[in-house]
């Protein structure tokens, strides 16, 4: 594999408006955007070495001893900047698990870990090795903010930070690790004054910008007026396309509303998946999607609730090969699912249409025109509004391809690797990473909508073994 710089990972200092608009929004539960990283270890790695794992990859990936710098006005984004007091031992912890070790004890802690807010005033991110498990085996939990980077980024991140080879590391910890860095000159009023020096020295370089795509667009409307009011006319429908609430009204099922995480993991073969979606002219996602929308269906048919519609809202990655590495580059789609179809095959190739259409959108990077102007409000009204935008949906999904060969952390071989997406006024949050050949789903439901457990982890079974069988 070709070796990535780590001081690359994580984009810019300054945040871009749609990770100002996650951080700024972080201090509600509707809103919150940490999510949480669940490893299977097949052994309990040294602690020591565990540690000075921990402190290569700090040393080596410049980002995770930052912290977030917020100006003293909402008038410029908020800022990466070297904490000046970072400590490597309050973001790695361990927990042993009471016997028996179960795991829904571990799932049980996970939820708990995940649900509770990390310190804005440090580099947003914990790591913490549970141990106490059965066999011998481990467990990593590495929770990060959002605003640091998504799926994508995070998966880069983890394959800088882990090993190929069972060979562990040494037990010394880097040095300067430990010890308390040069003070920044970064503070909230200062990032006020250099953005307001920013935006006075950039004006006219805006200004000519701005009258240069103004005469482009007006030689191109002279060109070709026709042309231009179509493409014009096109994007607006677009945007209004995208920004509109799914057509559908939320489950009555699923309208907990509580604040509580429930976890549930899932394993699929990923040579499976895909020839499930190689028979019927799809994707793994589309697969992926339909095996979700399968569960739901079959949890809502145990309790006669008729209900052939689902509001349903996904990410859209907007990378491409020149991006950094780290930070975010998505938008977001949301959808009517045909939860009530029946036939798997039908229902993956609606899936299909559907990702194929909201690709073709001119209005896709919608979320780059808003959230500029949304991360500049007040906390209170970003917080309303961002949490009105999210509530409309019952579900979110969302499909990470992930590492495709076994990794280690300090000596241990990871099994297993689980999103845990954070929910976000949504009753279910459904993440897939795949990992080592194996598609390894992690789902964070709300207790107060999905109250039976047992009934949801036999539906989600019952609901990908449909779409599997579709390739077999």
């Amino acid at each position: 594999m070709t070796e990535i710089d780590g001081r690359d990972w994580g984009g810019p200092a300054r945040m871009n408006p749609s990770e100002a608009l996650m951080w700024r929004a972080e201090g509600d539960l509707r809103t919150r955007s940490s999510g949480l990283l669940l490893e299977l270890l097949d052994s309990a790695p040294e602690w020591d070495r565990f540690l000075a794992a921990h402190g290569r990859a700090v040393q080596a990936i410049p980002r995770l001893r930052d912290r977030v710098v917020e100006p003293l006005l909402p008038v410029v984004p908020p800022t990466w900047t070297e904490d000046a007091h970072f400590d490597l031992s309050y973001h790695v912890q361990r927990i042993r698990l009471p016997e028996p070790g179960s795991p829904r004890q571990l799932l049980d802690l996970a939820g708990q870990l995940a649900s509770r807010p990390l310190d804005v005033n440090r580099p947003p991110w914990e790591a913490t090795l549970v141990e106490g498990l059965p066999d011998g085996k481990a467990a990593y939990l590495l929770r990060l903010h959002h605003a640091m980077s998504d799926g994508l980024g995070i998966v880069q991140l983890l394959g800088m930070a882990h090993s190929q080879t069972a060979t562990p590391g040494g037990t010394r910890l880097p040095s300067g690790i430990t010890e308390t860095a040069a003070a920044t000159s970064t503070t909230p009023l200062s990032l006020v004054a250099d953005g307001l020096l920013e935006e006075i020295a950039g004006a006219p370089a805006r200004v000519f910008g701005a009258a240069t795509g103004a005469l482009g667009l007006a030689g191109r409307a002279l060109r070709d007026p026709v042309g231009t009011a179509q493409r014009a006319f096109g994007y607006g429908l677009s945007l209004r396309r995208m920004l509109s609430p799914p057509a559908a009204e939320r489950s009555p099922l699923l309208r907990g509303g509580g604040f509580g995480y429930q976890l549930v993991l899932h394993d699929v073969a990923l040579a499976e998946l895909k020839a499930a979606g190689k028979a019927v002219g799809g994707s793994v996602n589309d697969c992926f999607l339909a095996g979700v929308l399968g569960a739901f269906r079959r949890y809502h048919e145990h309790f006669g609730q008729s209900v052939d519609q689902l509001p349903m809202a996904i990410p859209i990655s907007l990378r491409d090969s020149n991006d950094p590495m780290g930070g975010n580059k998505f938008t977001g789609a949301r959808f009517v699912a045909p939860m009530g179809e029946a036939d798997p095959r039908i229902r993956i190739q609606l899936v299909r249409e559907f990702i194929l259409n909201v690709r073709a959108e001119p209005a896709i990077g919608f979320l780059g025109l808003i959230s500029p102007v949304l991360s500049k409000l007040p906390g209170a009204v970003l917080t309303e509004i961002t949490a009105n935008l999210t509530k409309v949906s019952d579900v979110q999904a969302s499909n990470i391809p992930g590492l495709s060969h076994p990794v280690y952390l300090a000596g241990a071989k990871v099994l297993r690797m689980y999103p845990i997406g954070p929910r976000p006024g949504v009753a279910a949050m459904v993440t897939m990473v795949s990992y080592d050949g194996m598609c390894c789903i992690g789902v964070n439901l709300d207790p107060d909508a999905v109250t039976d457990l047992a009934l949801f982890e036999d539906c989600l079974s019952k609901g990908f073994d449909e779409v599997l069988a579709l390739g077999r």
